[in-house]
């Protein structure tokens, strides 16, 4: 199914791109564009690897929580890959991430270490902040990705900071800001907003919208449920996406990212997804029904769309797809196998990265 772009221009509503809303469409989805973008078979194994290596790493990270291995909190992505993977596809060295605490397929994305991100599930010293941040609070400079953060809505001003820092230096990178529809109502994002649109700030402001924000459905929470729209008194222009399909994702943040790059300024990307899992892991989801997870599951699967793109279009046979999974849960295992025997941390690392040390003279 595609879900559509429908890009909201500054001061005029949003009109729909498509004529007929897609079939089994959840209630609030944007409706069809027919001239969704295609992808060449190299583009398509790319994203079928990424997003089987965040789905496969999560199902893992799930399954290791159950056995009491990941302690505190644990938000899995699990159906929402498309996004960030879609994104990267359009960025270019050295553009930056944040995001806030379903973090785990971002750090992926950005290539950073499954050992490294399992390892910090697990509190372990091999962790990317070496076994003391957990979950929520991973980040690696290297890789231009700047947290997973627990405070709801917390990483949009950061984001728009990390976009001031582009602009002071010229640098030429974009800060891409992840955020979900439930931080969308948060004050410091408007505030954010605002100044990302008054100084022409390069940050891509991406709305995942998976509808039910840590519980409550979006027509109950949100007055204005068109996401995109929410620039639209500072002047920032933005559209909705298809966030279950990665081509329709890469394309609209071709557009973004080309936006914010040229001094344009701020751009606001409301991606349409579904995350398959509770908000956390604690969470038994009961606000919704079974049926439409497993509807969603069954007709919307980003990778399943890959899946069957790669067989009927690429002639990609089930042998090769078949190795690209054993390779990914290879990976996979090996991380986890890394994260359950890798030490933790000496009691002294409760006393570091506390206090900046001044510079010796």
């Amino acid at each position: 199914m595609a879900i559509a772009a429908r890009k909201t221009k500054a001061g005029a509503p949003a009109k729909a791109a498509g004529k007929a809303p897609a079939k089994s469409a959840p209630k609030g989805a944007a409706k069809a564009i027919p001239n969704v973008p295609t992808f060449n078979k190299e583009e398509e194994l790319h994203a079928y690897r990424e997003m089987l290596l965040i789905r496969r790493f999560e199902e893992k990270a799930g399954q290791m929580y159950g056995m009491g291995l990941i302690g505190g909190f644990c938000h899995l992505y699990i159906g929402q890959e498309a996004v960030v993977i879609g994104m990267q596809m359009a960025s270019k060295e050295g553009d930056q991430v944040i995001t806030g605490y379903r973090d785990h397929g971002h750090m992926l994305a950005c290539g950073m270490e499954s050992r490294g991100v399992m390892a910090e599930l697990t509190g372990r010293r091999g962790g990317y902040s070496h076994g003391k941040g957990g979950s929520m609070h991973m980040f690696s400079r290297e890789k231009n990705f700047y947290g997973g953060h627990g405070i709801v809505g917390a990483q949009v001003s950061l984001g728009a900071g990390l976009g001031f820092a582009n602009w002071y230096r010229q640098d030429g990178r974009v800060s891409m800001a992840y955020f979900g529809d439930g931080a969308a109502n948060q004050g410091q994002v408007y505030e954010s907003f605002n100044m990302a649109e008054l100084w022409k700030l390069p940050v891509v402001f991406v709305i995942e919208n998976n509808r039910y924000a840590m519980g409550t459905s979006v027509n109950r929470a949100s007055a204005q449920t068109d996401f995109s729209k929410r620039g639209v008194s500072f002047g920032i222009p933005g559209e909705q996406v298809d966030g279950m399909d990665v081509r329709a994702v890469r394309e609209a943040a071709n557009r973004a990212i080309e936006h914010a790059r040229s001094g344009k300024g701020p751009y606001i990307l409301e991606m349409q997804t579904y995350r398959y899992r509770g908000h956390s892991m604690s969470d038994p989801a009961k606000y919704r029904s079974k049926d439409e997870v497993q509807r969603m599951r069954e007709e919307h699967d980003p990778i399943e769309q890959v899946r069957a793109r790669l067989t009927r279009e690429h002639k990609v046979g089930e042998d090769e797809l078949k190795a690209i999974d054993a390779k990914v849960r290879e990976i996979v295992n090996d991380a986890a196998e890394f994260a359950t025997h890798d030490p933790e941390p000496d009691a002294s690392e409760l006393y570091t990265d506390i206090l900046l040390e001044p510079a010796q003279a």
